[in-house]
């Protein structure tokens, strides 16, 4: 199967609905290009652990610690 779409001034397009529906792309997903002597693949990723602003605390992620902050 061959889709197309168009790069607009700003280097933006927009994915056609056959890829979003094969990748089960979203509003707000990540995507990964992979580029290698082959050519650029396109790719649903998921966010970086550094993406997630409190993967830094996981000394507070025991159990006890979510038992205690339960209701915060």
């Amino acid at each position: 199967m061959n889709v197309r779409s168009k790069v607009s001034v700003k280097s933006q397009t927009v994915l056609p609905k056959e890829v979003r529906e094969r990748l089960q792309i979203r509003p707000g997903d990540h995507l990964r290009y992979v580029i290698d002597e082959d050519g650029v693949r396109l790719e649903k990723d998921t966010p970086a652990q550094a993406d997630d602003p409190f993967a830094v605390f996981t000394e507070w992620a025991s159990e006890a610690d979510e038992e205690a902050y339960a209701d915060l």
